[in-house]
């Protein structure tokens, strides 16, 4: 963790009326804490996947490994596109600049709600795994959760850094005992991974169809998504044009191995199909140890899903506030937005998304887990269509890190994320699709009358070296 903490530079004085800058503080270490604590792949292990179990069975480990392999050429594309954009606008700078500006907006939409969304949704998991000390109500312990989250959020981003890093620790620990206590009580052998079968309703083996493992693997992609992160701090990250490459790529390789073990563990060891297809991972360690050990790991958990929450609300923080500094909101939101507070976090917007998330709550999680994932999907789309444009004009020979293969993995991408949308519940795309359709509206009668003075992405000047 040397690199972790660095002297920040004295910032030179800036002119009353431009654009406010984020400190850059953190190396490819730090970066790379935040970002697989974005990730929270003990916390994700812990309360998504016991999901993907109930509906996969023995396919939930395929389907992982799947949408990890799709996420290579996902992290690929955010690579490439980060290190030429690299704002703390995320995804949203990347494909306005390369795919236009609406097509930006639609994108930054989609990731706020995404952003939004799954703090939450991990957070309301802490009451699970709380239990052996105290029982709390699901939500109700979420939006206690979210609400410390937001008070860390407020801190200096490397003081975060290392918050966020001790819990990692302990998260990957939790995933480590599992995957040993798993391994080491295999009720069958490893052939059962590609058996395709989870238990019906009435006792009986059901097939898992190719179908839905295509339907999960938007739950699935969901799985890795917050590798992304390194994107949303790159203007915080030293050497952007080198780190955000190394970081996203770092980042996915160690989460996909964090997870996938674990699951593949849980698979084998789990005594019988119904038992596996209900997921309660904490009722598994109890029966392979004993008691103590899965208080321990419960507690690791939870302590996971609180890290999971700091991180969330960190990077959703800058994405709200890059939102206001490129002007995409009437005039007095886009001043309190941008405001930065004395520890050089953007306040306003932490408080922001972190209030909202612990309202959220207290909204059906099936709706949100639907929503989440198809917004990470068409977000994951729109993304693949620009890293398509993003060797065009002066892009061809801006200095960037470049993936291997174009336009072989763009291409790839927007085939099988498109398939993957027609496969997903029509409720969870008609929500969607509102919000979307909403959100065009505001364009088409706000910002784009307003193209000169709203929605003008910027890219911090010592980024563009």
């Amino acid at each position: 963790m040397t690199d972790t903490l660095r002297p920040v530079e004295t910032a030179l004085p800036q002119a009353p009326d431009s654009p406010q800058k984020l400190k850059r503080s953190i190396g490819v270490v730090g970066g790379t804490l935040l970002t697989i604590s974005c990730v929270t792949p003990a916390s994700t292990l812990f309360v998504v996947v016991p999901d993907l179990f109930g509906s996969l069975g023995t396919a939930t480990a395929l389907t992982i490994a799947i949408g990890s392999l799709l996420c290579i050429a996902v992290a690929f594309c955010y690579s490439e596109l980060g290190t030429l954009i690299p704002s703390a606008g995320g995804e949203y700078a990347m494909v306005s600049t390369m795919a236009g500006r609406l097509a930006g907006w639609l994108v930054f939409v989609l990731s706020l709600l995404v952003v939004m969304i799954v703090p939450p949704v991990i957070a309301m998991g802490t009451a699970d795994y709380l239990a052996p000390v105290v029982h709390l109500d699901p939500s109700i312990a979420g939006a206690g959760v979210m609400l410390l989250a937001t008070l860390a959020g407020l801190l200096d981003l490397r003081a975060n850094a290392w918050i966020t890093g001790v819990f990692l620790v302990l998260e990957v620990i939790a995933a480590a005992v599992v995957a040993v206590l798993g391994f080491a009580h295999a009720e069958r052998g490893p052939a059962s991974l590609l058996s395709m079968e989870v238990a019906g309703a009435d006792g009986h083996t059901d097939t898992v169809t190719a179908l839905l493992i295509v339907s999960g693997l938007a739950i699935a992609l969901f799985v890795t998504q917050g590798f992304s992160t390194a994107v949303y701090l790159s203007e915080e990250l030293e050497n952007p044009r080198r780190n955000v490459a190394r970081t996203v790529l770092a980042t996915l390789a160690i989460s996909a191995v964090i997870i996938l073990v674990p699951v593949v563990a849980i698979t084998l060891g789990a005594s019988d199909l119904a038992e596996l297809t209900g997921g309660d991972i904490s009722a598994m360690v109890i029966a392979w140890s004993d008691t103590a050990v899965g208080t321990f790991v419960s507690l690791c958990v939870a302590l996971a899903i609180i890290n999971a929450g700091i991180v969330m609300v960190i990077q959703n923080s800058r994405v709200l506030f890059a939102s206001a500094r490129d002007k995409a909101w009437p005039e007095p939101v886009n001043g309190v937005f941008a405001k930065l507070g004395r520890f050089g976090s953007p306040w306003v917007a932490t408080l922001a998304v972190g209030v909202p998330g612990a309202v959220l709550c207290f909204v059906d999680l099936d709706t949100l887990y639907g929503v989440t994932g198809v917004s990470v999907t068409g977000m994951y789309l729109l993304v693949a269509v620009a890293a398509l444009l993003s060797r065009r004009g002066a892009h061809r020979h801006a200095p960037a890190w470049r993936m291997p293969l174009w336009p072989v993995f763009p291409v790839l991408l927007i085939a099988v994320l498109a398939y993957i949308l027609t496969q997903q519940e029509t409720a969870y795309l008609l929500w969607t699709g509102g919000i979307t359709a909403a959100a065009t509206l505001y364009w088409l009668l706000y910002l784009r009358p307003r193209r000169d003075t709203r929605w003008l992405v910027s890219i911090p000047e010592d980024a563009r070296a």
